[in-house]
């Protein structure tokens, strides 16, 4: 008897193509999709590079893994809520000065929203990915997702603003494997993913080349400004502040031999540098916030927490407080490098389940 119908949304690489066989195997009636992005044909073209995902080589790659399974293979058309959603976000947040994280949005409004709205609809019970993540539950009955602190590969943060509701649809069949095992699995399978490197660059830039995209994308031209020092002086000019984010050296010019970026101005154009022991901070706030192992917070109260500012950042204690306009405010106990308005801060409980997470202002 089934378990279930799971929609696997195969990305065309090792992790999702495994979670399809494993829920095969586990005995769920298994459908394999592929979500279509790209925005025209010249885009498909830019974006089916081998390391990257939902482009037309990846579409190919997610259909063979079907074949192989014996499972149907569908790609669905999400293109006008990709743009709306990832792109148009992306470039609005670099037009305020602030830096996106586009994984994020689309995890929270195309895989968990659009992709799990569509698979309801067909009567399917649940979506499965190939994240390295685990959903557990709280001793209050809510939905969680587990940070593996012994996995490098661990991609609780990109998750943190999923629902209760998006939770319970859900299943991460690879989040107790390491990555090797996965590649193990599919090589002994036969699978053609199974050499098939990770994806490193945002899926519709993948030369990498942020600025060129902007400038490509946004229908106002950017002018240069000044570098500034944190006394307001004149240092030298920037090119544009959309080709910049805080922390950042590369592309400084001379300027960046000792210098960073620690704060963009885009009232006046100015993007202010900094001695590397300058932009380390201690505190920060978020909002948007999205609580998802507990309820909520209560105003004044502080709450113990584990905190990441980035991706890679190892998690860190620090102190949260929420006040009544929803907003939480953070102390670390010890400075962070480079805490960046528009990237996400996800706080996790002292056994690395995740509280709740929003986007740094």
């Amino acid at each position: 008897m089934s378990r279930g119908r799971v929609l696997v949304a195969l990305s065309g690489g090792v992790d999702s193509s495994v979670a399809a066989h494993i829920l095969k195997e586990q005995g769920y009636d298994v459908i394999g999709a592929t979500m279509q992005i790209w925005q025209n044909e010249d885009d498909a073209c830019d974006i089916q590079s081998k390391s990257g995902c939902c482009g037309t080589e990846a579409v190919e790659d997610a259909r063979k893994v079907a074949a192989m399974l014996d499972i149907p293979f569908y790609v669905l058309n999400f293109r006008d809520e990709f743009k709306r959603r990832v792109i148009d976000y992306f470039i609005d947040e670099y037009m305020k000065g602030r830096t996106p994280n586009p994984c994020i949005a689309c995890n929270r409004f195309i895989k968990w929203e659009s992709l799990l709205t569509k698979a309801l609809s067909l009567g399917v019970d649940y979506i499965a990915t190939g994240h390295y993540a685990k959903i557990v539950r709280m001793p209050s009955g809510r939905l969680t997702i587990q940070m593996d602190f012994d996995n490098p590969k661990d991609q609780s943060y990109a998750l943190y603003n999923l629902t209760q509701n998006q939770l319970g649809h859900t299943l991460m069949p690879i989040s107790d494997i390491k990555k090797d095992e996965v590649r193990e699995i599919a090589t002994s399978l036969g699978m053609g993913t199974a050499d098939k490197p990770d994806s490193q660059e945002i899926c519709f830039i993948p030369d990498n080349d942020y600025g060129a995209f902007l400038e490509k994308n946004i229908c106002e031209s950017v002018p240069p400004g000044d570098f500034i020092d944190e006394f307001g002086a004149v240092i030298g000019q920037h090119k544009g502040v959309i080709q910049y984010t805080i922390g950042q050296r590369k592309g400084l010019g001379a300027y960046g031999v000792n210098k960073f970026d620690k704060h963009i101005n885009m009232a006046d154009n100015t993007i202010t540098l900094a001695d590397n022991d300058r932009v380390f901070s201690d505190m920060l706030v978020v909002g948007d916030v999205n609580f998802m192992g507990i309820e909520g917070l209560v105003v004044g109260e502080p709450y113990e927490a584990l905190g990441k500012i980035r991706y890679a950042h190892k998690p860190s204690k620090c102190l949260l407080t929420i006040d009544a306009n929803g907003q939480i405010n953070c102390k670390f106990d010890s400075p962070q490098r480079a805490i960046t308005p528009g990237q996400s801060a996800v706080f996790y409980d002292t056994e690395g389940r995740i509280i709740c997470g929003g986007v740094i202002f």
